[in-house]
């Protein structure tokens, strides 16, 4: 038997087992944050091109994702780096072409108007 002033081998307790489990959370809903602020920063980009509404952008992102078998997170960092690069992959670039062309034609946005100078 171990004497009074000798540890023991260190045991998980259910405190600990808690604290674990919350920074696992933690880090699981840090990640969803920042997943959520890349594809919405990625509808805005659509909407802005393809002139067409945010719930239009989302099915466009969507459809992107599963046409081209590339995670929704993926494709939403690739239209961002388009943003400042203008570099596109081509299969992202002609889902992306047709997708914004068919939901152009059946968009619920009124027609462009031509910006002035």
């Amino acid at each position: 038997m171990p004497h009074q002033d000798e540890e023991l081998p260190h045991e998980e307790t259910a405190s600990d087992h808690s604290v674990a489990e919350l920074k696992k959370e933690v880090a699981q809903l840090r990640e969803a944050v920042d997943s959520h602020a890349v594809v919405d920063q990625a509808i805005g980009l659509i909407v802005g091109v393809g002139q067409i509404t945010p719930a239009e952008a989302w099915d466009v992102l969507r459809e992107v994702s599963m046409n081209t078998n590339t995670k929704l997170r993926e494709v939403a960092e690739t239209l961002i780096d388009w943003g400042c690069t203008g570099v596109l992959p081509g299969d992202i670039r002609y889902e992306l072409e047709r997708r914004l062309v068919h939901k152009r034609l059946h968009s619920q946005c009124p027609e462009p108007n031509p910006p002035t100078v």
